[in-house]
């Protein structure tokens, strides 16, 4: 995807490993401390956590006075932003202790990725490999229409809802005190997908 887009002229930003791996590939890539001006820290738990990122991300170019500060604050607007979070479900399932998995918990990637579904007038979120080849072909053909915005957008949210509730789940088991000897967690959520419509109701 990354070559496809650079064939594109779309200029990219990436943080450590995968700005590593775009780097091998020989293509132009700005690592995301080159764009902050700040330098990636505490063992890479603060990378885009910065208002270059976000500001470029949350803009709305509908808006003139958005657009102005992004030219007073000398901030590039993104057009789209791709993230895969963290493994932590399956960390967890690897039988990791505690530590490990904490430490598998993703903030700056759901914080870009909620950043960007927010504003999908202006910005496209993709959150799935499976979707690579769409955004090719949304770059061949000018870029993503807002319908297609739209519906990325609402898999963003039911893919940061769905890690939130995983993580959520596995604290409220492994964290919280279950000592009362019901056998129940704390706390447990779920998230659906249709499967199927019924041509009748079900009980």
């Amino acid at each position: 995807m990354v070559r496809g887009l650079h064939e594109a002229g779309v200029a990219l930003v990436s943080t450590g490993g995968s700005a590593a791996l775009i780097e091998g590939l020989g293509l132009p890539v700005t690592r995301v401390e080159e764009l902050t001006g700040f330098p990636e820290c505490l063992d890479g738990r603060v990378k885009t956590l910065h208002p270059r990122v976000h500001a470029g991300i949350l803009a709305d170019r509908r808006l003139d006075s958005h657009v102005e500060q992004l030219a007073d604050l000398g901030v590039e607007p993104f057009d789209l932003v791709v993230s895969n979070l963290y493994p932590f479900t399956q960390t967890v399932r690897s039988g990791a202790g505690p530590d490990e998995c904490v430490e598998q918990i993703d903030i700056g990637g759901p914080s870009m990725v909620r950043a960007a579904a927010k504003n999908h007038p202006s910005v496209a979120i993709v959150t799935s490999p499976a979707r690579y080849d769409d955004v090719l072909a949304a770059v061949a053909a000018g870029g993503f229409t807002l319908a297609q915005r739209q519906a990325l957008a609402a898999e963003a949210f039911v893919h940061t809802a769905t890690y939130d509730v995983h993580v959520a789940s596995w604290m409220g088991n492994v964290l919280t005190d279950t000592s009362d000897g019901s056998g129940f967690p704390a706390w447990v959520g779920a998230t659906w997908d249709k499967a199927a419509v019924l041509r009748y109701g079900e009980n």
